[in-house]
């Protein structure tokens, strides 16, 4: 525990060295630490990446080692791995024009901002900046921290960064191009020494990111095929065809990103079709069960846990495949990483998908294809009026006004939203299925658990999807079941999608 006191000063973290020690870490579980679990410990996000960024350029410097040999650097001894990864690499575009008008001080001012912009929007969806390069940076998504999503990740932080950098206030406009790709690597062994040290990426991943990103029009996102796979629908591209890029064997077919899609869904990124269900018939079982007690108008939850991959949306999905012929009214809410600070945004997003919302849409057509949906549940137009101002629409004079304080307009909107639910329930049964609820708002979660005292009695399942570390509310109650699943073994032959 000295030494990791010891290494935590080194960082000027000296202060968490107690937390530390009450959990019991010590050198052999330091290399193993994720941003969970240093979350779980009270640190900021800015202590966070600060330790894992030491911990993976020198976390063996500090292992056990023998009396008189202590300030004894120790040879670095970690193993090279094979990891999946998304590499972005971003460029200042004009830099060579920016150095021959301005002097040395003013360009120093502009790189520094420039560097700063790309390093700020990329950590938002925790990328982890590598390198530095003059006006180039190289960015990592999935090390030294994975995410099942971080394609989408890289993606979204390219399309803002390109923007942000766009409106910085510097002594030039600025302009910026992204190159992203996505394939195996190898994290070998540490090279540089002192500040200079960094992880080795070998691979072709690295190379093509720099490459695609040299084929960008300036403010460009382009990335590479393997990303565009990964993705789906998520964004809305350009195909810019085949390109033959240098050092890359053969033409590589790219894509420009020219938006957000409004799919932001699973579903949407998954474009490649499910494979087959093996190895989960008991827990579908369970669930098949909970919906014969459903459609007998007794209302049931189950709690559906999982780590990251472990397939709990393929058993949703698994679901809904079987359930494709019973008459019923299904709904699907999506939770975001991005979008944890953002009120209402599972519920918005599926009441607009389910609307038809398309993009350059006129507020009237957007109220006209409200009004159809909210017909077939026969919402009244006083209730109307709530929908509309939740989807941000202004009221054209079709709806009552509401007159409400700003307490009770969130009250009564949380007795609409469940009341749409009930109403949809005594017309045909109702699969609700909320995804990733570790990642909800704190508004969704009070207007999910408004739901849930309400569907007992009533022909509803709601199925909700989250990891182990999220807490339910609502264990414990007579209509509601956990359902744990736990990664397979190597003698399963079990299919794991999530």
């Amino acid at each position: 525990m000295q030494q990791i006191a010891e290494w935590l000063e080194r960082l000027d973290l000296g202060q968490y060295a107690q937390r530390f020690s009450q959990k019991e870490i010590d050198v052999s579980v330091l290399p193993h630490l994720t941003d969970e679990d240093l979350k779980e410990l009270g640190v900021p996000l800015g202590h966070r990446r600060k330790i894992l960024a030491a911990i993976n350029q020198g976390a063996e410097s500090i292992q056990p080692i023998a009396e008189g040999t202590r300030g004894v650097e120790p040879k670095n001894q970690r193993v090279p791995e094979r990891r999946q990864i998304t590499v972005l690499f971003s460029d200042l575009v004009g830099s060579t024009a920016l150095s021959e008008r301005m002097d040395a001080e003013d360009q120093r001012e502009v790189i520094s901002a420039y560097q700063r912009c790309v390093a700020e929007a990329v950590r938002r969806f925790d990328g982890f900046v590598a390198k530095y390069m003059g006006d180039g940076v190289l960015v990592y998504f999935g090390y030294p921290e994975a995410h099942e999503d971080d394609p989408e990740r890289a993606v979204r932080a390219g399309l803002e960064l390109v923007a942000e950098v766009g409106v910085l206030k510097t002594h030039a406009s600025l302009a910026a191009r992204v190159g992203i790709a996505t394939g195996l690597v190898v994290v070998g062994d540490q090279v540089g020494s002192g500040a200079a040290q960094e992880q080795a990426i070998v691979g072709k991943t690295p190379n093509l990111a720099a490459r695609l990103q040299g084929v960008a029009a300036p403010n460009m996102v382009v990335i590479a095929e393997g990303t565009r796979k990964l993705v789906g629908n998520l964004f809305e591209l350009e195909d810019l065809g085949a390109k033959d890029l240098k050092g890359i064997a053969g033409p590589e077919h790219a894509w420009a990103v020219l938006r957000p899609s409004s799919a932001e869904s699973r579903e949407a990124r998954d474009t490649s079709g499910l494979t087959a269900l093996v190895g989960r018939q008991k827990e579908l079982d369970l669930l098949l069960r909970c919906w014969s007690k459903a459609i007998n108008s007794e209302g049931q939850v189950v709690l559906l846990s999982g780590e990251a991959g472990v397939g709990k949306s393929r058993l949703t999905a698994a679901l809904v495949e079987h359930l494709a012929t019973e008459p019923h009214t299904r709904l699907r809410y999506f939770c975001s990483p991005q979008h944890t600070d953002s009120a209402l945004y599972p519920i918005i997003s599926q009441m607009e998908h389910a609307a038809g919302f398309a993009r350059g849409d006129t507020a009237q057509t957007k109220l006209d294809k409200l009004d159809a949906v909210l017909a077939q549940s026969y919402t009244p137009p006083e209730h109307r009026a709530l929908f509309a101002e939740l989807l941000s629409l202004p009221n054209d004079g079709r709806y009552p006004k509401v007159d409400l304080t700003p307490q009770q307009r969130r009250q009564r909107t949380f007795e609409v939203l469940t009341t749409q639910i009930v109403s949809l329930a005594q017309q045909s049964p109702v699969l609700m299925i909320f995804e990733d609820v570790h990642w909800i708002d704190p508004t969704s979660l009070e207007a999910l658990g408004r739901g849930i005292d309400r569907i007992k009695g009533v022909g509803v399942l709601l199925v909700i999807t989250h990891r182990p570390e999220f807490e339910p509310p609502w264990a414990g109650r007579p209509y509601v079941t956990a359902l744990s699943l736990d990664r397979l073994g190597r003698g399963d032959d079990r299919c794991e999608n999530n």
